[in-house]
């Protein structure tokens, strides 16, 4: 009889690259990960994993099982998430990275939301700055803001948002008599770009004409970050004109802590993705979330 438990723990084991990372995300010890595969590996007679005192690595028996094993998890998902739908809730684990300031301001919320929905089911929610690997890291669902460039996995348009050249008032006052004004003037500011962007100060501007031009700062930045929360504070502080998501910036323009910069020119406007595996199967925890975000979205953003 085939235990599925020993296929998801070896599945585990693959992705993580580890026994302790399969243990971390399985919730159980390394001993017990590590007495399943090798009761795994009996059971087969073959060698599935090679060990080192750091990492695992699949032997080609173990490659070719490994695929299988995906293939027939997935199934047995798709079969239990069939029949159960029409008779509970949610329930398993839904993993779901985002950025630090997103994740915070919006996704939690609705995480929080969503969870109490659906009491059966956990949650696991990641964040960081850099795009983690869905597969590797076994995510669900990441959400992703900017424009989408990876087209390895199923991706869902949820909203849009607009991103302002901001300084503060300090920084006006200091460097450009309290004011600029012109595409020109925006070009020779001193600027806080975020360094995890291919051309971070080159962006298509619309004028208020309504032309297109390209906008490229004459400079390199003064100072480059690789999270939206600390080019904000460098902004808040006087340090420049940085790039921002109206969301993480509107209380600050409110209350006169940043200016928003030419705000007749537009820039282009950032896509808000909900990312999940390319499988031929889509839970139906994650079809539920990614719709409940979706119908969420606005409420939270304003």
């Amino acid at each position: 009889m085939i235990n599925l438990q020993y296929l998801e723990i070896f599945v585990a084991v693959v992705e993580a690259g580890s026994f302790t990372g399969a243990a971390n995300t399985l919730g159980m010890t390394k001993a017990v990960v590590s007495f399943n595969i090798k009761q795994l590996e009996k059971k087969l007679g073959v060698s599935l994993l090679t060990r080192s005192t750091r990492k695992v690595a699949v032997t080609d028996a173990g490659e070719s099982f490994y695929l299988r094993c995906q293939k027939l998890l997935q199934d047995a998902e798709e079969i239990w998430d069939h029949t159960r739908q029409d008779h509970s809730g949610l329930e398993g684990i839904l993993r779901i990275t985002t950025t630090p300031e997103y994740g915070a301001r919006v996704v939690v919320p609705v995480l929080s939301e969503f969870a109490a929905l659906h009491p059966q089911l956990r949650i696991q929610h990641s964040a960081s700055s850099k795009n983690d690997d869905l597969i590797s890291e076994r995510f669900d669902v990441a959400i992703r803001l900017g424009k989408l460039t990876d087209s390895t996995h199923h991706a869902k348009l949820i909203d849009q948002f607009t991103i302002l050249p901001v300084a503060s008032k300090t920084y006006l006052t200091r460097h450009h008599d309290g004011n600029i004004s012109s595409l020109a003037q925006l070009q020779n500011a001193h600027w806080i770009a975020h360094s995890r962007l291919a051309t971070p100060l080159n962006w298509p501007v619309i004028t208020p004409d309504g032309s297109s031009v390209l906008f490229s700062a004459n400079a390199r930045p003064m100072i480059m970050a690789d999270s939206a929360s600390a080019l904000h504070i460098f902004s808040r502080n006087g340090a420049g004109v940085a790039l921002l998501p109206a969301w993480l910036v509107k209380e600050d323009i409110a209350n006169g802590h940043l200016i928003p910069l030419l705000p007749d020119h537009h820039f282009p406007s950032q896509g808000i993705y909900a990312l999940y595996p390319n499988t031929r199967y889509v839970p139906r925890k994650v079809r539920a979330f990614i719709d409940f975000l979706q119908e969420k979205i606005g409420h939270y953003e304003r």
